[in-house]
């Protein structure tokens, strides 16, 4: 099991830290000194799994916030509630995310559930809390993607799946747009000298509620066939402790590279040991990334501060 270096001093923020892969690197990244803020959309969850991880380890240093990432003023909410207590914060971990509803549902601004979930939450909520970030002495955002995103395209002329819905390749796109986050910020902090390292992980196919709470959703529980499928199928895949990792190495090892993205090293890269894993072609396209950018600025309302577009 990988081994999360000392994270005594650090400040980190975990998105979605209630369950699977976000309450697991909540549980380790504090175990090695970290304090960190769980970041959830329902307290009573978010102070269940506190609780659960103090009895594990009765030192950690954790903190409850609400955070509605299908909200954005949620986001603006937190960030800015945030700002107004700390000085800085060292690493950003946007871990939380949906997948595949059933039907097309939307945020409460409108955006397709996935697409504004997965990737525009997440965005605004990095542009924001960046000052802080980049106040820290060893600046790090983390960044959540999937193996889906090599699947991912990037359609413009329909971000929000409003002429055909298709679950899959909606998430696909959300992910994709994810690893172009992370790969954008990389980039910026070069350009502009920042020192900010930005790193993408995916998981693998690691046992969460993430596919069977996004099949309930719009529905009291998953369709007979989402339950067939995730009953039998034959796919290889791993616990949530070890599929958590390619996330903290992300988040917490010195090695990690910006720009670069981790995930399993195993069979289809669905499970198995930490690796350097290929970035999806479209996710290093500079044009297509900056253009990404501009459009979720205009999405979103939210932008860089003007002293960071210097």
């Amino acid at each position: 099991m990988y081994d999360v270096p000392d994270q005594t001093g650090k400040l980190v923020v975990v998105t979605g830290a209630n369950s699977g892969t976000g309450k697991e690197a909540t549980k380790r990244l504090a175990a090695a000194g970290a304090r960190v803020v769980m970041a959830v959309r329902t307290l009573a969850k978010g102070e269940a799994a506190k609780a659960e991880i103090l009895a594990a380890h009765p030192d950690a240093q954790l903190e409850v916030r609400r955070i509605d990432l299908a909200d954005l003023a949620s986001v603006q909410e937190f960030a800015d509630q945030f700002a107004a207590g700390e000085s800085h914060l060292d690493v950003l971990v946007n871990n939380a995310g949906v997948m595949v509803p059933p039907a097309r549902m939307t945020t409460k601004d409108g955006f397709e559930l996935q697409f504004g979930s997965n990737y525009l939450g997440p965005f605004a909520l990095t542009v924001r809390l960046l000052p802080l970030i980049l106040a820290a002495p060893a600046p790090r955002v983390v960044t959540m993607s999937s193996g889906a995103a090599y699947q991912g395209k990037i359609d413009f002329d329909d971000l929000q799946w409003e002429r055909r819905y298709r679950r899959a390749a909606a998430y696909a796109q959300s992910k994709l747009a994810d690893l172009i986050l992370s790969n954008h910020l990389a980039r910026l902090s070069v350009e502009r000298d920042w020192g900010l390292v930005s790193v993408a992980a995916h998981p693998g196919y690691t046992r969460t509620n993430l596919q069977s709470a996004g099949a309930s959703l719009g529905r009291e529980r998953p369709s007979f066939m989402s339950r067939l499928l995730m009953g039998h199928n034959p796919l290889p895949k791993q616990d949530v402790e070890i599929g958590t990792e390619p996330l903290l190495f992300a988040a917490a090892d010195p090695a990690a590279r910006s720009g670069e993205y981790y995930g399993p090293d195993g069979l289809f890269g669905l499970v198995g040991k930490t690796t350097l894993v290929r970035n999806p072609k479209r996710a290093t396209n500079a044009e297509l990334n900056a253009k990404l950018w501009e459009v979720s600025e205009g999405l979103t309302g939210v932008a860089l501060p003007s002293i960071l577009r210097r």
